[in-house]
């Protein structure tokens, strides 16, 4: 019988969980667009979105609107499944990286614990390389489906942007993981709360890390799949109505799953900065808002930087971004490993 016992509250609160936090990154996403185009007018001195709504806050609204009710096209020469499934795969892997973020510390619900973590697996960041890496299929798949030749460049350009950018990253996470000697995701915030932020350890590899993130959400100056002076409009071309709704909101869904990444490896994640929790004396539950919080701030300062850097450095040349690295990031990278190596030898 004890094999057919299911415990019902932990089906239900990893249930509710799920759909909490997708609709957080859709609502996060939905509005960095309305904060991208208010900043980006700031730095062009002008108004932005101010029709829909006061000051322009249901502009989201009227472009998802618009987006639904445009007309669907398929272009005849396509293959009608994988031009389907490209957006849907670009979107669904965008979400997927969420599952192993600690959101906060526990929650106590009648005498229950109630962990913020969807899945707090062993391999927490191999799992998000893992999902990240297929990012890529989401791109590939659109633009060779399309049957364009401009669309298919653009995909090539993507998947080998992609593909050269995760070396560096991955290179750089391995420096992180000899401080911590653990993949889990939840024993990295631990260490930082105990040890202090990694930032301050592994500055050249939160920096490599930050570079490598920007080019994997493809973001300005690393937007080159999307460079519309050369690709008319990249890999997205032939896409219209909700698929193309789908590619370009997945860029920001990205965009905010990896500020939260950044600071869940880097900045203590849910981590009150210059502040020992256990002196406060509150009950379990308000530090886990105020946590929760704290991490969302972190992951809102990302963003706006993410936004700031696109507005201000022009776009690089295929010829530069493939220099930048294979030629600069990944030698950096190994050295910073090597480094950390070394010190760690040296202190034992």
């Amino acid at each position: 019988m004890q094999l057919l016992a299911i415990d019902w509250w932990f089906i239900l609160e990893k249930f509710l969980l799920v759909g909490f936090v997708v609709s957080l990154s859709l609502l996060i996403a939905m509005y960095t667009t309305y904060a991208e185009r208010k900043i980006a007018a700031f730095l062009q001195d002008r108004r932005g979105p101010n029709r829909a709504g006061p000051f322009g806050i249901l502009q989201p609204l009227a472009d998802g609107g618009k987006l639904f009710f445009k007309e669907e096209i398929i272009p005849l020469a396509s293959s009608k499944f994988l031009f389907v499934l490209g957006p849907s795969l670009a979107m669904v892997t965008a979400m997927l990286t969420s599952a192993v973020i600690p959101w906060s510390t526990p929650l106590e619900i009648k005498g229950r614990e109630v962990p913020l973590q969807i899945a707090d697996l062993n391999i927490g960041i191999l799992y998000i390389f893992g999902v990240v890496s297929l990012g890529v299929y989401g791109i590939m798949i659109g633009g060779w489906a399309s049957n364009n030749k401009f669309s298919l460049l653009a995909a090539v350009r993507g998947a080998s942007q992609m593909i050269s950018y995760e070396l560096s990253m991955g290179l750089a996470l391995i420096a992180l993981l000899m401080l911590t000697g653990s993949l889990q995701m939840s024993v990295i915030v631990n260490n930082q709360i105990q040890n202090g932020w990694h930032v301050v350890y592994q500055p050249l590899g939160f920096l490599i890390f930050f570079i490598c993130a920007m080019a994997e959400c493809n973001r300005t100056p690393f937007d080159l799949p999307e460079a519309e002076n050369e690709l008319n409009f990249g890999y997205h071309q032939e896409y219209s109505s909700m698929k193309l709704g789908l590619y370009l909101f997945a860029e920001y869904v990205n965009m905010f799953i990896s500020g939260t990444v950044m600071a869940t490896l880097f900045f203590g994640g849910y981590d009150i900065p210059f502040v020992n929790e256990a002196n406060l004396g509150w009950s379990q539950n308000i530090m886990a808002i105020i946590g929760f919080c704290v991490l969302m701030t972190k992951a809102i300062i990302f963003l706006f930087i993410f936004i700031w850097i696109r507005w201000t450095i022009p776009r690089f040349r295929y010829d530069q971004l493939m220099n930048l690295g294979w030629k600069k990031l990944i030698p950096l990278a190994l050295v910073n490993m090597v480094a950390t190596a070394v010190v760690m030898l040296l202190r034992k």
